[in-house]
Order: structure tokens, then C-alpha cells, then sequence
């Protein structure tokens, strides 16, 4: 999506900056992990592919998506690169453009280092307070197929399913 390739939103554990061409060696080495594969319903694709995907995802106007950097890494490192900084990704889909209140939302945390710290969490929390910014009052993650959904209430107003959570989609 174009309405984020200016963004960079900055937190206390992740720094989110919009998934652009030189992350896609970084992205396409982590999807190449069975285990990522399975946890996030992904096959494999060739670099040529994930280039593709990396466009696409660029200029669909129902899709935004962020690359998770470790914000401690991406600020104590001058002059770190963005990639040597990725942990992983999340995204926002808007599953009815004629509704924006309708989307969902997925977070994966590719490198095990990184799992289980909050930083999906703080992920997910950032896109949501930026999707209800930029489209609507309520973005929402709907249930993935064959998966149980729990209701989740993030605070005042927000509200959005939780549908399941994974070693790679934990945060």
C-alpha cells in the first residue's frame, strides 16, 4: 500500500518501516523455514517471486504492510541497516473496501530470538492504532480457517479477534 511508503512509527520494543525491495533477501531467507511456512499457511517462493509478492503487496489498496525491526538493535547501532534489524513482519488487510471498519491483522516474529519478548504485541497495538488512524474506528483480525477465535478488548472502543498464536506469530 502507497499510503504507508513514507511511514516509520516508532515504539518502545519495534520500529515498523514499510516493507520495501532491499528487506525481500532477508524476507524470502526466513520464509524458506518450514516451521514459518507452516505457522503463517505460506509456501515457498523464488527471490523472483517474493520481489513480485514485495510489489504487489506495495500497490494493493486493500493491504499495508510493516517490517518489525528490534527498535534496541535499529537505535543503538548508528548506521545499522534495516535488514541487519528485521525480526519480522505484520500486516493489515482490509477485507472490505467498501467497509474499512472490516480488516484483519497478522504479525509473524521470524527470528526465535526475538519471539516471546512483546514485540508482536506491540506490533499488532502500533498497526491497529495506525489502521484506525488512517481508515477507521475499528480494524479487526478475522478467523483464519478451521481456527478458534477468543474476543479480545485492547482498550476503549478497539475490539478484534484473536484467532491463534503460534511459536513464528507470537509476540
Amino acid at each position: 500500500m502507497r499510503l504507508n511508503q513514507n511511514t516509520l512509527l516508532l515504539g518502545k520494543k519495534v520500529v515498523l518501516v514499510p516493507y520495501t525491495s532491499e528487506h525481500v533477501p532477508r524476507y524470502h531467507e526466513w520464509m524458506k523455514s518450514e516451521e514459518l511456512q507452516h505457522l503463517t499457511a505460506s509456501e515457498p517462493l523464488s527471490l523472483e517471486q517474493e520481489y513480485a509478492m514485495q510489489r504487489s503487496w506495495r500497490e494493493d489498496a486493500d493491504k499495508c504492510t510493516f517490517i518489525v525491526l528490534d527498535a534496541e538493535k535499529w537505535q543503538a547501532q548508528p548506521g545499522a541497516t534495516e535488514e541487519s534489524c528485521m525480526v519480522g513482519d505484520v500486516n493489515l488487510f482490509l477485507t472490505d473496501l467498501e467497509d474499512p471498519t472490516l480488516g484483519e491483522i497478522e504479525v509473524m516474529i521470524a527470528e526465535p530470538s526475538c519471539r516471546g519478548k512483546g514485540l508482536g504485541t506491540e506490533a499488532v497495538l502500533m498497526m491497529l492504532s495506525y489502521g484506525k488512524k488512517v481508515w477507521a474506528d475499528n480494524v479487526g483480525c478475522g478467523q483464519a480457517p478451521g481456527e478458534p477465535c477468543s474476543g479480545v478488548r485492547v482498550g476503549a472502543g478497539d475490539r478484534f479477534l484473536l484467532c491463534s498464536l503460534g511459536q513464528g506469530g507470537s509476540g
